[in-house]
């Protein structure tokens, strides 16, 4: 059985694996403001004394989708700080930097920069808290790409069809295929893996020599029909899936047993949200890849605040507890303050063998009152623990577990859904409430124009993501849309056909999910491109009132005019300087080649179409009725995997190719596609040496034909 006996060796890389550290979050709290950016900083600090190839981060690296400058400044710091020096970087870049950083105004990754001294690379996808975003679609990442300490990949801007092409590693004689894709709505994402419209493109040449690495960020865990990711769904030669977003830490390596390949977990890096997965100890992991061989290292954070929680059900202690009795309400509160005195006594024998650790602990005693009890004040029950705990305020979560029964949709109560506890294990979203609030309400309350899909994702661009004008111009463009379905059918002008022909309309485009999509996409774009020139109009707005304020104070010919002619003269030179600012050219992108990498040049235009609001906004009936025409809307592989397991923090895989390829690669190799549904043949041996059961021990031999 082989392992990989030297990790410092020459064709073994080093990769730090960590997900969703959330930086920015809490950070106005006092107590807990800066525990996300003391845990980055351990975690760079692990990848530094390691001597990390490169660190591999699965998404979430900020809580905001717009971080503060507090932020973006401790982040960059850190980046700086850690990131930057003088250590050669022993890896090389194989493949079309131009394809893989094709949205990038520097398409070329950072440590070949001349004007840049990386001696650690970091490599990112982004996460559903920090996506793109915006008129530009741009995200924090972004920036970070833009000033050279990141390397932001893994992104798609089509809804229509994915191609994850790979960043093509090599150190010494092991390589590295490295896929990432960034979050996606997980319903669309769902359903686009299901027709096929995901594509993982290969090496042509020496396909089966290269250890495939993916990094994704979505649901794993099922939240609904299609509102997560099946692991099914991913292509059968990956070798390890790195899988961000969710928070608890399974950093363990565990098989797929119908695919075959390797799932880590490795979670958050700090608590989020008070719930029984956050209290599992976090950790960040140490991947060392040699041929085709793995082994991963756990590594224990030190910094991360430690979270206690316990479940207290009252209807379990009738001996405790008599609903009848008028002075119960004072005997669970005093239950419940023994219950969190004993979890401080634990919480500080723990702290006393991690100095690094901070002080106050994070307590959740989510009690059931069911049966008959009544809660008590738990505003004054946190008084007594404001200097000794970091969540006086959420220590109690008080909730009544209800029986199981079947109930219709008509008779969905949102008010219960909102305060359903988070022990019911289900998580609710904004277009999800919206969806099902219009398929419950009364005749009179339905849609009759927009679908319940869009304007529920209308409102959770407004609410994630502050798009203060996504529900206005998805309404406007449905609108659009619909007016001129009518103008084509040419139907008579009466009311009840013409509610009869939107009625169908709508039905049709419900069908029609892809169209759907598209529509949502195209009404999103305008509110954010709405939204940069209205910035622009403020912008230079607040300039000219600025200079004629200034020249008022002179003691020019202003002086006798009222101060609103002042300011709406700024504002019509503000409209003209910025409607010329929107007319942007295209740039082209630069060409570089650097190193053993021959890369090929790439050209990338944006073009900038100006949004103009309509100055009235008709019904449907007097656009049918008018004159005036409506402008057109443009829219083969067998190898044996043995793992080894020895008792500690350790986890071997090896995974030998059964047959040896000589080829050399050239330096930028081209590439197949194949479909991520697709299988092929495959043998899969595991052998230990000890006898005692363990999934990662166990001796079988499976062999799948497609």
């Amino acid at each position: 059985m082989s392992t990989i006996n030297s990790q410092d060796d020459e064709n073994t890389f080093k990769i730090l694996i960590a997900t969703d550290i959330h930086l920015g979050y809490l950070e106005k709290d006092p107590v807990r403001g800066n525990d996300t950016f003391v845990t980055f900083n351990e975690i760079l600090e692990h990848a530094q004394k390691n001597e990390v190839d490169f660190v591999l981060l699965g998404g979430d690296l900020f809580h905001d989708n717009k971080p503060s400058r507090k932020t973006v400044h401790s982040c960059l710091e850190s980046l700086r700080k850690y990131c930057m020096g003088d250590r050669p970087v022993q890896f090389e870049i194989l493949s079309d930097q131009a394809v893989n950083f094709h949205y990038s105004k520097f398409p070329w990754v950072n440590y070949q920069d001349g004007n840049l001294n990386i001696s650690m690379p970091i490599f990112s996808i982004h996460g559903n808290h920090d996506d793109p975003t915006g008129a530009d679609a741009l995200c924090a990442l972004d920036i970070l790409s833009c000033a050279g300490l990141l390397n932001h990949f893994g992104r798609s801007t089509s809804v229509e069809k994915i191609d994850i092409s790979p960043i093509l590693l090599r150190k010494g004689r092991t390589k590295i295929a490295l896929y990432g894709l960034g979050a996606i709505p997980d319903e669309r994402l769902y359903r686009m893996f299901v027709n096929k419209q995901v594509t993982m493109l290969r090496p042509r040449e020496d396909e089966d020599s290269w250890f495939n690495l993916f990094v994704i960020h979505q649901n794993r865990s099922k939240h609904g029909a299609t509102n997560y990711i099946p692991e099914q769904f991913l292509a059968d030669f990956i070798d390890l899936v790195v899988w961000g977003h969710e928070h608890e830490c399974k950093i363990a390596p565990s098989q797929n047993e119908q695919q075959h390949f390797y799932v880590t977990q490795p979670g958050s890096s700090v608590v989020t949200s008070l719930s029984p997965g956050e209290a599992v100890k976090k950790h960040i992991g140490l991947l060392h890849v040699k041929g085709k061989k793995m082994k991963m290292q756990k590594i224990a954070l030190e910094t991360v605040r430690t979270f206690h929680t316990e479940d207290i059900v009252l209807a379990d202690h009738p001996d405790l507890f008599n609903p009848d009795n008028p002075k119960v309400t004072q005997a669970i509160q005093a239950f419940c303050m023994e219950k969190v005195e004993l979890i401080l006594d634990n919480a500080e024998r723990e702290r006393l063998g991690n100095p690094r650790q901070p002080e106050k602990p994070l307590i959740r005693l989510r009690v059931d009152y069911a049966g008959g009890f009544e809660p008590f004040s738990v505003h004054r029950f946190s008084q007594k623990y404001m200097d000794r705990v970091a969540n006086p305020k959420d220590i109690i979560h008080f909730f009544r577990r209800r029986e199981q029964k079947e109930k219709k949709d008509s008779d969905l109560n949102f008010g219960k859904l909102v305060g359903r506890p988070a022990s019911e294990e289900m998580t609710l979203r904004v277009e999800d409430l919206v969806k099902q609030y219009f398929q419950t309400a009364e005749k009179k309350g339905q849609l009759s124009l927009l679908t319940e899909r869009g304007m529920g994702e209308a409102v959770q661009e407004f609410v994630d993501k502050d798009e203060k004008d996504a529900i206005e111009e998805l309404v406007k463009f449905q609108l659009e849309k619909t007016q001129k379905f009518l103008k084509e059918r040419c139907a008579d002008a009466e009311e009840s056909k013409i509610d009869e022909e939107v009625r169908k309309f709508r039905e049709s485009r419900k069908k029609n999910t892809d169209e759907e999509d598209e529509e949502v996409h195209e009404a999103m774009t305008r509110a954010r491109a709405h939204r940069s020139e209205d910035a622009v109009l403020v912008s230079a707005s607040s300039d000219e009132e600025l200079m004629d304020m200034g020249v008022k104070g002179t003691g020019d010919s202003d002086d006798g005019l009222p101060a609103t002619l002042s300011r709406g003269r700024g504002r019509a030179r503000g409209r003209a300087r910025g409607a010329r600012g929107q007319n942007l050219t295209a740039r082209g992108s630069s060409r570089r080649g650097r190193g053993n990498t021959s890369q090929e040049s790439a050209t990338s235009s944006r073009t900038y179409k100006p949004v103009t609001a309509p100055a009235k906004n008709m019904s449907i009936l007097d656009a049918f009725r008018s004159l005036k025409p409506e402008p057109s809307l443009n829219s083969s592989k067998s190898y044996s995997e043995d793992i080894i397991d020895d008792d500690s923090d350790l986890e071997d895989i090896s995974i030998v190719p059964s047959s040896k390829v000589n080829q050399r690669l050239s330096s930028t190799p081209s590439f197949s596609k194949r479909g991520s549904q697709s299988q092929t043949a495959r043998g899969v041996d595991f052998e230990s040496d000890e006898e005692e059961f363990d999934p990662f021990k166990s001796t079988a031999t499976s062999r799948r034909v497609k």
